[in-house]
C-alpha cells in the first residue's frame, strides 16, 4: 500500500476513496448478525478497491464491528480503540493516514460520544447506515469525526452490492444470510429494540437472490438471521406478506442448498407455518434455538417475555411433534433483579423438562437505557455466581448425553475446514454438532454419512461412511 492512497486531509479533497492497493481490517464482535454485516462491509467496501487483510498494521482503514449485548461492552470497545490509537500514530509518524472507524451496536448507542471519548476515531456508522460507508469515508478523509447513527428510511439491502464471487468462496460452504432486523418485543433486559430499530423484514426476492449467487459460489448451508427472525413479514412484488416458513421452502429450492438453518427466534413468533416446516422441508435442519431465559412466570413477567414457562413447554411439544429428532437450543439468564431460589429452581425444573442438546447461559448484566438498568437488584453477585455454576453443570450434563446418544449412528456432516490434527478435516452435523473426521482436505465444501465413534469434550468423532459430491454450480 502506497502513502498516497490515504494522503493527508488536505490532499483527500483531491481524490475519492483508495486505489484498489488499499487493505481494510475488519474485527468483528459479537452475534452471528455482526459477521454477516461484517462481510457485507467488505463487498462494500471491495466495489471501492478495498482489499481485506488479517493484519491491523497493513490497513489503511480499521473497522470495529462492535456488539452491545455482553457487559461492559464499551469498555472493551475504547480499550480496543486506545490500542489502535496507538498505531495510528506510529503510522502517521512514517508518513502514512491510517482512518479507523467503529460500526455496529455500541456505535448505534454511544453515537459522538465515541469520537469525544478517542480522537483517533474517524467515523462512527451504525448498523443501518453502513451502505452509506464510500460516501461516509470521503467525508471522513476530509474532516475526521463524522458520526452517522441514523435509522435511514431507505432500505439498506437495496444498496449493498452482490457479494463478491471470489471473497463468497473464500466464505466456505456455510454462509449468513440476514432476513429480518431489529425488534419489537423491548424485553427488559435486552438493548437491540435501541441499537436495531423496530422490526423489519427484507424482500423474499432479495433474500432468495442472495441465496443463489452464495449457492452457485459453493455455499451450501445457508442460515437466515435476525434479531427476531421468526418475525419475519417480508412482502413480495405482489404486496403478499411472507412468512418465514414460506421462505424456508423457497431457500431450499435454490439449487445447490443442502441445508437451511435460522436463528433468533422469539417463542411468540413460532407460528403454525414455521412448525409445519419442521415437519415438511428435508432441507430444514433439526436444530432450533429457542431462548427462553427463565423457566420463573414471574421472572418472565418481570422481562417482560410475554410467554410463560407453561406457553414455552407447550410450544416445544408442538415443536417435537412435528419433527421428533429435533435438536433444541436455549438462552438463560441468571440473577436477573429479584430472582430468587425458587425461581432459580422453576428454571432448573424447565431445563429438566425439557432437555436442552445445547445452551447459553450468563449473569444478568444491566444495559444502559433499558428498563432493567433501573430495577433493584439485592441478590450478591457471590450468590449468581453460584447458581449459574449450577446450571451449567446441569446443562452440561444433558449436552453429553445428547452427544453420547449419537455414538453407534451414521449423520451427514457437511465439511466446512481442516480440522485441529493433520490429515482431519471438520463440520457440522444436522443438529450443529462439531464432527472431526480423518479423511482427504478434498471433501471441505461437500457431506458425507459419518459414523460417530467417539464423543470429546466439545467435538463428536467419525469415519466417513459414505461422501456426497459438491454439487458446485458453475
Amino acid at each position: 500500500m502506497t502513502p498516497e492512497a490515504f494522503a493527508a486531509p488536505q490532499r483527500a479533497e483531491a481524490q475519492a476513496l483508495p486505489e484498489a492497493t488499499a487493505r481494510v481490517f475488519i474485527k468483528s464482535f459479537g452475534c452471528q448478525m455482526n459477521v454477516y454485516d461484517a462481510t457485507r462491509m467488505a463487498d462494500v467496501l471491495a466495489a471501492e478497491g478495498y482489499q481485506e487483510t488479517s493484519a491491523p498494521e497493513e490497513a489503511d482503514l480499521i473497522l470495529l464491528n462492535t456488539c452491545h449485548i455482553r457487559e461492559r461492552a464499551s469498555e472493551k470497545v475504547f480499550s480496543e480503540l486506545g490500542r489502535l490509537a496507538e498505531l495510528k500514530a506510529e503510522k502517521a509518524a512514517a508518513g502514512v493516514n491510517m482512518l479507523v472507524a467503529v460500526a455496529g451496536c455500541v456505535a448505534q448507542a454511544e453515537g459522538g460520544e465515541i469520537v469525544r471519548r478517542q480522537p483517533a476515531v474517524d467515523l462512527v456508522v451504525g448498523p443501518q447506515a453502513y451502505h452509506r460507508l464510500p460516501e461516509l469515508l470521503r467525508q471522513a478523509a476530509r474532516a475526521p469525526g463524522v458520526v452517522d447513527a441514523s435509522f435511514p428510511l431507505e432500505d439498506k439491502f437495496e444498496h449493498l452490492p452482490a457479494p463478491a464471487q471470489a471473497k463468497t468462496r473464500s466464505r466456505g460452504p456455510s454462509a449468513f444470510v440476514t432476513v429480518q432486523e431489529g425488534c419489537d418485543k423491548f424485553c427488559s433486559f435486552c438493548v437491540v429494540p435501541y441499537t436495531r430499530g423496530a422490526e423489519a423484514s427484507r424482500p423474499p426476492g432479495g433474500v432468495l437472490e442472495e441465496v443463489r449467487q452464495l449457492a452457485a459460489a459453493g455455499v451450501r448451508e445457508v442460515t437466515l438471521l435476525g434479531q427476531n427472525v421468526n418475525a419475519y413479514r417480508g412482502v413480495d412484488e405482489t404486496g403478499q406478506a411472507w412468512t418465514l416458513g414460506r421462505l424456508i421452502k423457497e431457500v431450499a429450492r435454490a439449487p445447490g442448498v443442502m441445508r437451511v438453518r435460522y436463528t433468533t427466534s422469539h417463542p411468540r413468533d413460532m407460528d403454525v407455518d414455521l412448525i409445519e416446516a419442521h415437519r415438511s422441508e428435508p432441507a430444514l435442519t433439526p436444530f432450533l434455538h429457542l431462548p427462553v431465559q427463565s423457566g420463573s412466570d414471574r421472572i418472565l413477567a418481570a422481562m417482560n417475555r410475554r410467554h410463560t414457562a407453561r406457553d414455552y413447554l407447550a410450544l416445544v411439544d408442538k415443536v417435537r411433534r412435528a419433527r421428533p429428532d429435533i435438536a433444541l437450543s436455549s438462552d438463560f439468564i441468571v440473577g436477573f433483579p429479584g430472582e430468587t431460589e425458587q425461581d432459580f429452581a422453576d428454571t432448573l425444573a424447565l431445563i429438566d423438562e425439557v432437555r436442552f442438546a445445547s445452551a447459553f447461559s450468563f449473569i444478568y448484566s444491566p444495559r444502559p437505557g433499558t428498563p432493567g438498568a433501573l430495577l433493584a437488584d439485592p441478590t450478591p453477585v457471590t450468590v449468581k455466581r453460584e447458581r449459574l455454576a449450577r446450571l451449567q453443570t446441569v446443562l452440561d450434563e444433558q449436552r453429553r448425553a445428547f452427544n453420547a446418544a449419537t455414538v453407534g449412528r451414521a449423520v451427514e456432516v457437511l465439511f466446512e475446514k481442516r480440522g485441529r490434527h493433520p490429515g482431519q478435516i471438520a463440520g457440522k452435523s444436522p443438529y450443529m454438532q462439531a464432527v472431526q473426521v480423518e479423511a482427504p482436505a478434498q471433501l471441505i465444501g461437500s457431506s458425507a454419512m459419518v459414523e460417530i465413534v467417539a464423543t470429546g469434550s466439545n467435538s463428536l468423532f467419525g469415519r466417513i461412511a459414505a461422501a456426497r459430491g459438491k454439487e458446485v454450480i458453475d
